[in-house]
């Protein structure tokens, strides 16, 4: 109810009539606003249903009150207001939380303002039962009442009737000022505030993609594998898209959503691996498909022993009737026999004694695999790999899985990605990049929608927590984690030593700390034997065929598969288990016993009522452990000091929980608590 201050952007530059200094910051401060990259360089990036905590620090001279409000542009153009609340007390920061409901740019003001009724009130409350200027307090309580009155148009009776109130001096002080917290008041100034000083912050920009940017549960598998079969002479025969079709129902069955196929393209000859990476293949070795490049052609094209491209459209439409995408391996790096080695040399790094130097990472060597160069000719390799990109994407492919994106220029993907999400805002990339923070945090930064982490690589309680707690609070504006359980290249110690209690513990952590996650396929068959001095498997699937018996395993009870449905069901089933942000980490006794949860308020699910989840893991896959786990209630919308039911949503036990609670997991039975709470009853 107050025109408008000029705010924080009016403020930047010199006066135009003088040449004095103009403040930078606005009449009231508004610093630190959240969600915001650091820099602010790029976009702060949700996804559609995501529930944000806008943020900001706001605070101001002497001790009058303040009101703050999130100003909310979606991306049609429509402005909605949100109430701010002070959150952790004595920061002065202020919070809201809005669900994002849709895809799009969404834009965000944080508006401040001194909230003058408020400032009054607070006073009267103090001085009129004191008997201190009565008459006083109540004549600036008109005239702000009045203030209000001529700014809204009709004036709302409850104005003129507090007014009323406030002038009768028949009525004791008690009585006149309980009109000041008449509930249709209250109600009135909670959407028009009595305000002045308005200030404005900067507009920030909201990057919302959609839901699978950010919700997704995937399954790995090689295409080739599925059908493979030896003919009478002994010679491998690879599975091709159609076989492969074969295992669609299985995995969505099990309640994942995107099948990721490593590289789909001709592989090269020149130097063709082995069985574990050896440099002595057999007749009828496959090679890595990551050695990309043949005769048949290269990244556009399909491997003959997989298909025709028409094999791999039925293929994604088969997906499609199973409620699965496909996500497809973009691995810009070449085989010896790829098109561009003798098309475009340049594209590649040359030797001083005339040779192509091939892919090293010490003391791994991968000779059939010669790295791209992006220096020599940037613009040409640029629109090459964009020609590429759209090309998968018009055959019907929208999510593509990015192999070692940090051995190339940051820069290239900020201007692909920018180029592909600016025509295609639906186009899904995921960054494999196991490096150093900087650069896996900056790939997050200038666009990847989802990011591969150090998940595989955290194992104990303290590793955990401080992970989980990183990932949701610190970059969950920029970088969302796919928590992969496993991979061709990933086969942990924690695996291959701790039995089928650690493929339980990591797949439950997995599918619960965060909204995406990811199993490579043999992780159901508690596939655990490692390549000696390696962290791979054994007869490695990236140099062989591997067909496996699912049905067999699950028949004989040596399948995980039912307990990665149940997971997948649970997810499915709790809406606070699709959010990124809401993580929180509570306490136990034992070393090894993880606890944490996730809640969403009522207003922000479907079924209209809170979802909470506890999640109580025994990370040590050896023991059984007893120990008290302690919970912050309040983190989980439940009063201090209360009792409560809930559900664990694995064994269908029930229990009566509050704040201390005895827990006994024996790793060797069910190791993972998944708790659901039950808000219809307690005390």
């Amino acid at each position: 109810m107050a025109k408008l201050d000029d705010g924080v952007a009016a403020v930047q530059t010199k006066s135009a009539t003088n040449n004095s200094y103009e403040p930078r910051i606005g009449r009231i401060p508004i610093r630190h606003l959240l969600p915001q990259q650091p820099e602010n360089r790029w976009p702060a990036k949700a996804y559609a249903g995501e529930v944000i905590p806008f943020k900001a620090t706001v605070f101001r001279e002497g001790h009058d009150l303040l009101g703050v409000d999130l100003l909310l542009v979606d991306p049609e153009g429509a402005e909605s207001r949100h109430r701010m609340r002070p959150v952790e007390p004595g920061t002065d920061r202020w919070q809201a939380d809005v669900q994002v409901p849709e895809a799009g740019e969404w834009r965000y003001t944080i508006r401040a303002y001194s909230d003058d009724w408020a400032s009054w009130l607070h006073n009267a409350e103090i001085k009129v039962p004191a008997g201190m200027d009565v008459e006083l307090m109540f004549r600036m309580g008109v005239d702000l009442l009045k203030r209000a009155s001529g700014e809204t148009k009709p004036t709302p009776a409850i104005l003129k009737d507090t007014i009323r109130v406030f002038k009768d001096q028949k009525l004791t002080p008690a009585v006149r000022l309980s009109a000041a917290t008449d509930a249709r008041l209250i109600a009135l100034l909670e959407v028009t505030p009595i305000a002045s000083l308005v200030t404005d912050s900067d507009q920030l920009v909201l990057r919302v993609e959609r839901t699978r940017a950010g919700v997704g549960s995937w399954y790995e598998f090689f295409p080739r594998s599925e059908g493979a079969r030896k003919d009478k002479d002994g010679q491998w025969e690879s599975g091709t898209f159609r076989t492969a079709a074969a295992r669609l129902p299985a995995i969505a069955q099990m309640g994942f959503d995107v099948v990721y196929l490593p590289p789909i393209h001709p592989i090269g000859k020149t130097f063709r691996k082995g069985p574990n990476n050896s440099l002595d293949p057999a007749p009828g070795d496959p090679g890595s498909p990551w050695a990309i490049g043949s005769a048949a052609g290269g990244h556009d094209a399909i491997h003959p022993e997989l298909g025709t491209i028409d094999d791999f459209s039925a293929f994604l439409e088969s997906a499609r009737k199973h409620n699965l995408e496909i996500a497809i391996d973009l691995a810009l790096q070449c085989s010896p026999d790829h098109p561009w080695v003798k098309e475009h040399p340049e594209w590649f790094t040359s030797l001083p004694d005339g040779s192509i130097a091939y892919a090293e990472n010490p003391p791994k060597k991968y000779q059939d695999i010669y790295p791209i160069n992006f220096d020599n000719d940037p613009i040409g390799l640029r629109e090459e790999i964009l020609r590429i990109v759209r090309y998968w994407i018009g055959v019907g492919v929208h999510i593509f899985r990015v192999d070692n994106p940090h051995t190339k220029p940051l820069q290239f993907w900020e201007w692909l990605i920018h180029e592909i999400n600016i025509e295609f805002p639906d186009v899904i990339f995921l960054a494999e990049a196991f490096t150093r923070p900087a650069m896996m945090q900056s790939l997050g930064a200038v666009g990847f929608q989802q990011s591969y982490t150090y998940f595989t690589w955290r194992n104990t309680k303290v590793e955990l927590e401080e992970f989980f707690s990183s990932l949701s609070h610190e970059t969950s504006d920029f970088m969302r984690p796919n928590l992969f359980v496993n991979t061709p290249d990933i086969l942990t110690e924690y695996l291959q030593f701790g039995g089928p209690a650690a493929y339980k513990i990591r797949a439950a952590l997995a599918a619960t700390a965060a909204p995406t996650w990811g199993v490579y396929s043999g992780y159901e068959l508690f596939e655990d034997v490692a390549r000696p001095g390696s962290e791979e498997n054994i007869d490695n699937e990236k140099f062989e065929f591997k067909p496996r018996d699912y049905a067999k395993a699950e028949k004989m009870g040596a399948s995980l598969a039912p307990y990665l449905a149940k997971l997948n069901k649970i997810r499915a089933g709790h809406p606070a288990l699709r959010q990124l942000r809401n993580l929180e980490v509570h306490w136990s006794d034992d070393d090894s016993m993880l606890v944490y949860s996730k809640f969403l308020p009522a207003q922000f699910t479907r079924p209209g009522k809170p979802d909470g989840i506890i999640v109580v893991a025994n990370v040590d896959p050896h023991s059984v452990r007893e120990t008290t786990v302690h919970l912050d209630l309040t983190k989980l919308g439940l009063e201090p000091g209360s009792t409560f039911d809930v559900k664990d949503l694995i064994t269908d036990q029930r229990f009566t929980w509050g704040t201390d609670n005895y827990v006994r997991l024996d790793a060797f039975t069910e190791p993972v608590h998944i708790l659901a709470i039950d808000y219809t009853k307690g005390s």
